[in-house]
């Protein structure tokens, strides 16, 4: 096993002036919105009606305010090492630094289980909401092409969940850029649909509907709180922009602690809204908001919040996907991946293999394997990145005492130890069946690491490249 570390003038010297280094372009306002457009979709649109009816109740907005607080303690944590160490890669870059290559592979392993996974399912439900879109216009699909591999169902691939993924993934091999614009116009639509909902629904809350508020007790609070956590994955997604940030000292803070904040306040009041329309008994379904809103007669509304839910959701699709490709382009970077996936395209300033690479598993995950197969696994990796990202500033502090650090979390070690403790709580709470295959992911990743990473990684092999300008990037 090795426990090499990187250092912080390595990683910052591939970040800014590297062969395969990055453009920066990005904003504060655009990290914001990335951050909205990442977290707010399937969570808001799918997963609270499940987790009110099977875990929480009314007291759902008790599971989201835990899992904003654990969020906000991680959210300060990456905030710090954003700040101080701009560079791609998001927590299996800061790692790297923190506690050596093993563990930055682990981190990393994490990460693709995070981001690839949720991909793959965020796909599968934009499929479910896009055919019923269909369906309200009398168009219907095939069968055996609506849903992952299914014999009981009849069904074989998703075939709007391929689509849409391989369309977006050709956005993204354009540039950052016409990413964000497209994410910006898209998360004006999605907040504007929600906020639509609460502007109606609330007029028709039932307050006898919260009664009783905790029908599962506080360990059915606990367990809701495990299953919506995958609602807020997009906020760690900004860290993985940092490369990309004009004056990222500045702005990775702003854009990492408000689109948290913004977001968790929405899921709060949705969440008291739609729980105090609709009997808690009866949101076992997958399409909550729309749902609600037919409930009460208003069926217009219902039409744009589901218009609203398909843009909710491709942008959360668009920044996993993203994530997802930066994190290759990282791990390439370092050796533990093949170096093609690291080759920057000198019109686009984007990794266009690696981009592609991963829209094209992520087509192969989402279109074939069914949608309850995909989320199972998907906030394991998240709580175990969330824990080692606290235990990194930590593990800095001591070790780097004068690395600058335009942005400090508060409070340490009581934040380092308050998110192992509520990262920790969380994971206990996954079932048997999460554990296991997670198990199974993580042997899968050693193993490449034993066969291929601990070889060919750079710290291993080489000295590092001379920096290089991007006008002597290779055109891919």
């Amino acid at each position: 096993m090795n426990f090499r570390k990187k250092s912080i003038s390595t990683i910052l010297i591939n970040s800014n002036s590297g062969k395969n280094s990055l453009k920066q372009v990005l904003g504060a306002t655009d990290l914001i919105l990335l951050g909205i457009g990442c977290i707010i979709g399937t969570g808001i649109f799918v997963l609270t009606g499940i987790a009110a009816s099977e875990h929480a109740g009314p007291a759902l907005v008790l599971s989201f305010i835990i899992s904003g607080i654990v969020c906000a303690f991680a959210a300060l944590c990456y905030s710090e090492l954003a700040s101080s160490l701009p560079a791609t890669g998001s927590a299996y870059t800061y790692s790297y630094i923190a506690f050596g290559e093993l563990v930055a592979w682990i981190t990393g392993w994490a990460l693709i289980l995070e981001y690839g996974m949720a991909a793959s399912a965020v796909a599968s439900g934009w499929s479910s909401y896009f055919q019923g879109l269909l369906n309200g216009f009398g168009l219907y699909l095939p069968t055996a092409l609506t849903s992952g591999y299914n014999l009981e169902k009849g069904t074989f691939i998703d075939v709007p969940a391929i689509v849409i993924i391989l369309t977006l993934t050709f956005l993204l091999s354009k540039g950052v850029r016409e990413l964000t614009r497209v994410n910006s116009t898209m998360v004006i639509i999605k907040v504007g649909a929600v906020l639509l909902f609460i502007a109606v629904g609330v007029w028709y809350v039932q307050p006898d509907n919260w009664t009783p508020f905790m029908p599962f007790g506080f360990s059915g609070v606990a367990a809701g709180a495990a299953t919506v956590f995958f609602a807020y994955l997009g906020f760690d997604v900004v860290s993985t922009a940092a490369e990309e940030v004009k004056n990222p000292q500045k702005n990775m803070p702003i854009g990492i602690i408000a689109s948290l904040l913004i977001c968790t306040a929405l899921y709060m009041i949705v969440t008291l809204v739609l729980t105090g329309i609709v009997p808690y008994t009866e949101l076992n379904v997958k399409n909550p908001v729309a749902f609600a809103l037919n409930y009460i007669h208003q069926d217009w509304v219902a039409g744009f919040i589901s218009l609203g839910a398909i843009t909710g959701m491709t942008t959360v699709l668009m920044g996993l996907i993203y994530a997802q490709t930066r994190l290759f382009f990282a791990m390439s970077r370092d050796g533990l991946f093949p170096k093609v996936l690291n080759k920057v395209n000198a019109k686009s300033d984007t990794p266009v293999v690696t981009t592609w690479v991963t829209g094209i598993l992520v087509a192969i995950f989402g279109g074939v394997i069914p949608l309850n197969k995909l989320a199972e696994m998907v906030s394991m990796g998240t709580l175990g990145a969330y824990i080692i990202v606290s235990l990194g500033v930590l593990s800095l502090r001591k070790t780097n005492p004068d690395l600058s650090r335009p942005f400090k979390a508060p409070f340490l070690p009581l934040i380092t130890l308050l998110t192992v403790l509520s990262c920790g709580y969380l994971i206990l709470n996954l079932s048997a069946v999460t554990w296991i295959a997670c198990g199974a992911w993580f042997l899968i990743g050693l193993i490449i690491y034993l066969v291929f990473g601990r070889k060919n990684s750079n710290m291993a092999n080489q000295p590092l490249e001379e920096p290089t300008t991007l006008s002597q990037q290779e055109n891919v």
